[in-house]
C-alpha cells in the first residue's frame, strides 16, 4: 500500500508520519495551504455583541485554532453565557480543551446535517446564530437557520489558499511511488484533485481506493467514477490511520 495524503498544512504532516511508523508509504500533496481570514478582526466585537443564550458555530479545528488566538491577543474570552457547537467531536474536543468551554455537536453523524438534527436547533426565533468557518464552504446550515428564524452572522476565520505544483511532473511522481490509496477529507480536495490530475491519467486515479470521511465526499467521489471507496466514521487522523491500517491488513 501506498498513500497519497491531501489533508492540508499539519494535520496533513502528522497522518503522514503516523503511516509511516506503521510501515505505510505516504506521499503529501496538499492542495491549499490554511491562512488566517480576512474578518478576524471582526471577532472579538461579535461576540461582544451577542445576547446571553445565543450561539456560537464553529465548523473546524482551524477555525478553533485561530479564533481563540485573536482572542488571546486582543484580550477578549469566551463568554460562558453563549451556547457553543461544532460540526464534529474532533472540533468539540479541540475547543473545550483550548477553550475551556462546553461543547454539542451531533454524535454519530458529524456533519451540518446532523448539526441541524440537535434538539437546540429546531427553533432559532429571535436567536442570533455567529457562524465562525472558512472562506468557502457549504452554504446549507446558514439558509436553514434563518429558514428556521435566527439572525446569522458569519465571520471568516481562515483561507483556503491554493497551492501550485507541475501537474504533470507530480502525477508522475506518485504513479512512480506506486500511489493506489488516497485519503481525501472534503468535498473541496476531491474537486481539486480531479482538475489537478491530468485528464489521461483520470483512469489512473479512479482506480485508485478512496479513504473519505462523508457519505457527501462518497457520493461525490462515486460520480467521478471512483469504485473502491471507504468512509471511515471520522475525521480525525487516529481514525484515518485505523481506516487505512485496516485496508493494508
Amino acid at each position: 500500500m501506498a498513500v497519497l495524503i491531501t489533508r492540508p498544512d499539519e494535520r496533513g504532516k502528522q497522518l503522514q508520519e503516523m503511516l509511516n511508523k506503521a510501515g505505510i508509504a505516504t506521499i503529501h500533496l496538499p492542495f491549499f495551504s490554511i491562512t488566517p481570514g480576512r474578518e478576524l478582526n471582526e471577532l472579538p466585537n461579535k461576540i461582544n455583541s451577542l445576547k446571553a443564550g445565543d450561539y456560537v458555530v464553529l465548523v473546524s479545528k482551524s477555525v478553533v485554532q485561530y479564533a481563540n488566538q485573536t482572542l488571546m491577543d486582543t484580550g477578549f474570552r469566551w463568554r460562558s453565557d453563549l451556547h457553543y457547537f461544532a460540526v464534529g467531536q474532533g472540533t468539540a474536543e479541540c475547543f473545550s480543551s483550548e477553550c475551556e468551554q462546553p461543547m454539542i455537536y451531533p454524535f454519530g453523524e458529524e456533519n451540518s446535517e446532523g448539526l441541524l438534527k440537535l434538539p437546540p436547533m429546531q427553533q432559532l426565533a429571535g436567536k442570533t446564530v455567529l457562524l465562525l468557518r472558512g472562506n468557502r464552504g457549504r452554504e446549507l446550515f446558514s439558509e436553514q437557520v434563518k429558514a428556521r428564524g435566527a439572525t446569522l452572522e458569519v465571520i471568516e476565520c481562515y483561507q483556503r489558499e491554493p497551492i501550485s505544483y507541475d501537474n504533470e511532473e507530480q502525477t508522475d511522481l506518485c504513479k512512480r511511488a506506486g500511489i493506489n490509496t488516497v485519503v481525501v477529507t472534503s468535498v473541496e480536495i476531491l474537486t481539486a484533485l480531479m482538475d489537478f490530475v491530468p485528464k489521461s491519467e483520470h483512469n489512473w486515479i479512479k482506480s485508485c481506493q478512496l479513504i473519505t470521511v462523508s457519505r457527501r465526499i462518497a457520493n461525490l467521489a462515486t460520480w467521478y467514477g471512483f469504485e473502491k471507496i471507504v468512509i471511515a466514521p471520522r475525521a480525525d487522523n487516529a481514525t484515518l490511520l485505523q481506516a487505512l491500517v485496516a485496508q493494508k491488513g
